[in-house]
């Protein structure tokens, strides 16, 4: 497919500057088999079953954008992309020229020396660990597309309820709109909760600029699926539940670690009415790092609903959600959500769907006509 097929007009508008004073007040639109239902977030778990199992990113944001001097003068801004070790991180420099290694950023008391550059990113040595100077002089780093600086205020908003661990550079922002009473009342439900872990890269705002789309390359992000996680996968698949995705990034956390398995254990997986504990679950757990870029045509191996924001025109989470619900359908949702006037992107409002053969084949449509 090509670029423009993810194209969509918004008006500026609808992209949210700033969240809902109540996290579970945004609203939520259900792309349903039957047609699309207008509801409001606190409704989500009226969507979910018993023996579902919703999956959370609980990756921390970090404070990574710092703003300097260079050494001959000039202003710097630079968004840490991820910690190597413990004083050496690779960042984006935003600089009139470019830096050569030896060079030095001043940022508050802190020197931050240029190691080498790595593409579009340079690998900077700390003079103390990088945590240490993201606390002392860090601001959120809020996406290009909000419009104004980062207050005091968007510490706790631009974090889930739920974030654990620290290395983020952008929120998983699905998860933004959960309050933790709402978690708290899903196994009341019936409904399991489980975490894996992908830190957020500022790759996730890089622009696709290939006109044919499958010539695009993702940034590389770390992610973890805990052995509970994985377990929780089986279990769910064995009685019959739905792996419920809470964003794009635990879609791609998932599916990356369900390749590291025999096609024919992934694809299966444990029969609801034949389990075997000695059978392999439909992920693999671990920690690594993904590349995974998803497209339409995709085959999906694991995830079965996924509750996602509505992302840019031409992005790869765009192209995430056509491939997984279908590019027509999706596309028509997010024509509908912007005549009806809801709030896009990180602070906006979200969608929830299932996977599209899932969805549509009962009524007898091909993938390739969603």
């Amino acid at each position: 497919m090509r670029l423009e097929d993810f194209a969509y007009d918004l008006p500026a508008a609808q992209i949210a500057q700033t969240p809902l004073s109540q996290r579970d007040e945004s609203r939520l639109l259900h792309v349903r088999s039957e047609g699309l239902s207008h509801l409001r977030f606190h409704q989500f778990p009226e969507l979910l079953s018993r023996g579902d199992l919703v999956v959370l990113n609980d990756t921390q944001v970090v404070k990574a954008r710092l703003h300097g001097e260079k050494d001959s003068g000039g202003q710097a801004e630079v968004l840490v992309e991820r910690i190597e070790a413990d004083d050496v991180a690779l960042c984006q420099v935003r600089v009139s020229k470019p830096l050569k290694p030896g060079r030095s950023l001043t940022v508050g008391s802190f020197r931050l020396q240029v190691l080498e550059r790595e593409g579009q990113f340079y690998r900077l040595r700390f003079p103390v660990s990088v945590m240490r100077v993201l606390e002392a002089a860090g601001e959120v780093p809020l996406p290009p597309y909000i419009d104004r600086p980062a207050a005091a205020a968007d510490e706790a908003s631009y974090q889930t309820v739920y974030a654990r661990q620290p290395g983020a550079v952008a929120a998983p922002t699905a998860g933004l709109h959960f309050t933790q009473p709402m978690l708290d009342a899903l196994p009341a439900l019936g409904v399991e909760v489980a975490s894996v872990t992908l830190h957020v890269g500022a790759g996730t705002f890089q622009p696709v600029r290939a006109t044919d789309i499958h010539d695009h390359h993702m940034h590389l992000e770390r992610y973890e699926v805990p052995a509970e996680t994985a377990a929780a996968i089986n279990r769910a698949r064995v009685r019959g539940g739905r792996i419920v995705a809470v964003g794009t990034t635990v879609v791609r956390t998932l599916e990356t670690a369900a390749q590291a398995l025999p096609d024919e254990v992934a694809d299966k997986g444990p029969e609801p009415s034949r389990p075997d504990p000695q059978m392999p679950g439909l992920v693999s757990a671990g920690r690594g790092e993904t590349d995974l870029f998803i497209t339409p045509g995709f085959r999906f191996r694991v995830v079965d609903a996924l509750l996602t924001n509505f992302h840019l025109p031409e992005s790869t989470l765009l192209m995430l959600v056509c491939a997984f619900g279908g590019h027509r359908r999706v596309m028509a949702a997010y024509a509908t959500a912007v005549q009806a006037g809801y709030r896009f992107f990180s602070y906006g409002d979200a969608m929830f769907l299932e996977r599209g053969e899932r969805m549509f084949l009962e009524r007898g449509e091909r993938m390739d006509d969603v």
